[in-house]
């Protein structure tokens, strides 16, 4: 691949090009590479008497079903399950390719033989946190290292960076895509970073320690973790005047957020700073990002890579596909992975501008964007506020309704049970740490206000907190993803529980139980797809 894509050959493509030409990419991945190495995908083609040459168009497409996380998670009859969407290739196969040939010929058999593994054999491991029961693990090769550096250069490109930037990175170590993404974005886009290692490592005096040291132009995390190191940088009277933009990630960014982070930066004696945020999920192996522009405008939307990547918008309920510009789910599918490969993957997050091919109004690209607002579909939940009815809460919308109120900081979601007794109705608890001296009184009634303009429910206790106490509430530090719902009812059942997962809450337990034997880890020298 080539960066240089970006700014040649596929951004100023019509929508009608751009999605011929990715059937055509499409349709060579599936029969060079994904058919021929993974006896999931080529069983499920046999079932419906499909070959990779029959896709045409996106209408054939569409007869494959869909991946979904379901489908990648370990179950007691089948402890290994995610290896199934491994690629394993045939090496008496690959060994036969006429490129292999010549490579053997002109090079010698080593040259070609580490060709082959640097393609096909895993040598890297991120992992999902946090929305399944279990962590699922995605194996990447030197070949999706490779697409991971060049798709984290464009995400810089995209953000408008330049050389000359210093940036700190605060999302925490772990086998998680952010980090990763950050740290080859860095050194392959050629700028000087320092990873803290988020609040885990360092704690928050390390962070705000390594911002006064390195004064740098980019801050660079997930947005509740930064917001509160640069509200007690703020409080301790830190100065970071060479801050100009802050680039966030995993997790969404309510309009609210950006403008509170904005303001942050202005009390740190920032010149102006803008706010990008980016998305990104472990199975597609790379992010997106938003070009920037001032926080009061709304959001341009997330650009895409045509040449790697291949969005789908569906009705989450019938999985039928949508124009261009029609609200539904986005789907993903890969053009050039190796490694642990998904097809069709429902992602479980619904946007509500949906995919359009129009040139960007700010930057001026013509890549696909994915416009409007991300929300998890599973973050709709059906609770019982009371004993005989129940009511639907949809926590995406409460969430833009929290961290669109000025006068609130950080903020927590609890559910508990009335008196902690499990036969007692449901209660919701907010937890608030108010800003800019707001009186209580005025702010519960504002906050309430809100819950009754949006939903059908109100908080039953609003309970304010010190920005200390909100952080230890929220798990900053401790936690992979700070806790924004939580849910203390006795024998909470798992609708409750997966409520937790699906609005961020961390599974700290994320090493992977899926054991691999050699020939996961090896699969030229002995794989082989049955």
């Amino acid at each position: 691949m080539n960066t240089k894509l970006l700014t040649t050959q596929w951004q100023r493509l019509p929508e009608a090009t751009v999605r011929a030409l990715q059937i055509v990419k499409l349709r060579r991945y599936l029969r060079e590479v994904v058919l021929p190495s993974s006896g999931y995908y080529r069983e499920k083609f046999r079932q419906l008497g499909l070959k990779a040459d029959d896709i045409r168009t996106y209408d054939d497409w569409a007869r494959v079903p869909f991946t979904q996380k379901s489908d990648l998670l370990a179950t007691p009859e089948h402890p290994q399950k995610s290896r199934d969407f491994l690629l394993l290739p045939d090496r008496n196969r690959l060994a036969r390719k006429p490129s292999t040939i010549l490579r053997a010929i002109f090079f010698g058999r080593e040259k070609a033989r580490r060709v082959i593994e640097d393609e096909y054999r895993p040598i890297f491991l991120t992992s999902t946190t946090g929305r399944s029961a279990e962590p699922v693990p995605f194996l990447y090769t030197q070949h999706d290292l490779d697409n991971l550096k060049t798709g984290a250069e464009r995400v810089f490109q995209i953000a408008g960076s330049t050389r000359e930037d210093k940036l700190l990175n605060m999302f925490p170590y772990a086998p998680h895509l952010a980090f990763w993404l950050a740290h080859y974005g860095s050194t392959t886009f050629g700028n000087f970073m320092a990873s803290t290692g988020g609040g885990k490592v360092m704690g928050t005096e390390g962070q705000i320690r390594f911002l006064k040291k390195i004064n740098p132009e980019v801050l660079i995390g997930m947005p509740a973790f930064v917001y509160h190191v640069l509200h007690e940088a703020a409080d301790e009277g830190v100065k970071c005047p060479n801050l100009r933009r802050i680039v966030l990630g995993g997790e969404k960014v309510p309009d609210g957020m950006r403008i509170k982070l904005r303001n942050l930066a202005l009390e740190l004696d920032s010149h102006g700073c803008d706010v990008v945020s980016t998305f990104g999920f472990t199975e597609a192996k790379m992010a997106f990002a938003e070009c920037p522009v001032p926080v009061e405008q709304a959001s341009v939307g997330f650009h895409t890579y045509p040449d790697t990547s291949l969005f789908e918008i569906v009705d989450p309920k019938s999985g039928e596909p949508v124009p261009p510009g029609h609200p539904g789910e986005i789907v993903y599918t890969p053009l050039d992975a190796r490694g642990t490969v998904v097809l069709r993957y429902r992602t479980g997050d619904c946007i509500d501008g949906g995919l359009v091919y129009d040139e960007c109004p700010n930057c001026g690209r013509r890549l696909p964007r994915l416009v409007g607002r991300i929300s998890r579909s599973s973050a709709v939940q059906e609770m019982q506020l009371g004993k005989l009815k129940g009511t639907l809460v949809d926590f995406n919308e409460l969430e833009h309704l929290l961290d669109d109120a000025a006068s609130v900081g950080a903020w927590q979601l609890e559910l508990r049970k009335q008196n902690d007794d499990p036969l007692e109705i449901d209660e919701l608890v907010l937890h608030v740490h108010k800003l800019n001296g707001s009186d209580e009184a005025q702010l519960e009634e504002d906050v309430r206000h809100r819950f009754t303009a949006h939903t059908e429910v109100q908080p039953n206790r609003v309970i304010f907190h010190s920005a200390a106490e909100m952080r230890r509430l929220q798990g900053v530090g401790s936690e992979m993803k700070e806790k924004k719902v939580v849910d203390h009812r006795p024998a909470a059942n798992s609708a409750g529980l997966e409520l937790n997962r699906a609005n961020g809450e961390e599974n700290t337990a994320w090493r992977a139980r899926n054991k691999m034997g050699n020939d996961t880890l090896n699969p030229i020298e002995s794989g082989r797809n049955k």
